[in-house]
């Protein structure tokens, strides 16, 4: 699949097929992670898949609305290393969030460029999460998504025109 095919296909899947994920498509989706980019190279990211049963019950329940995710054969935690995540942008704050936004957008298309599906979400209580899954304390946990085959595709999600978000020279 094309990447810009990609990025049109991208979905919020909720529901999921048991069907396992081979670990050959879980290699491919997380080295799109890897090779993101990152200020100054950084790459300060760590992700756990997790497929264990009862951890992924347990996340689902740090996670607001997360009452799906457990049914999804993996989850993914995506991490930041604080020790890792030293350069500024902009000069107010840490790069890490862009970072690992980068990283997560390369996750979710490669993802959908091997037919599974993914939803981010970004509301849980971190505290919990880090004792689930034994994550220092010098890491922040940045977003949690349920991988796996979907079972249904939703409908596209409505896109604001090119006009609207585009300009040059000036804001």
């Amino acid at each position: 699949m094309e990447v810009l095919e990609a990025a049109k296909a991208i979905r919020s899947v909720s529901k999921f097929l048991p069907t396992p994920v081979p670990e050959q498509k879980v290699q491919t989706v997380m080295n799109a992670a890897r090779l993101a980019m990152s200020v100054d190279n950084l790459q300060p990211w760590k992700f756990i898949v997790v497929n264990d049963e009862e951890l992924k019950r347990r996340l689902a329940g740090a996670c607001t609305n997360g009452r799906t995710m457990a049914d999804a054969p993996l989850l993914i935690v995506a991490c930041a290393r604080m020790d890792e995540a030293v350069s500024m942008v902009g000069g107010y704050m840490n790069s890490f969030p862009l970072d690992l936004g980068v990283a997560i957008g390369h996750l979710t298309m490669a993802a959908t460029g091997e037919g599974l599906g993914t939803s981010w979400t970004f509301a849980f209580n971190e505290d919990k999460v880090k004792a689930i899954l034994g994550i220092p304390p010098d890491a922040k946990v940045l977003g949690l998504t349920p991988l796996g085959f979907p079972e249904e595709l939703p409908p596209p999600a409505g896109r604001k025109h090119l006009s609207e978000i585009l300009s040059y020279n000036k804001y």
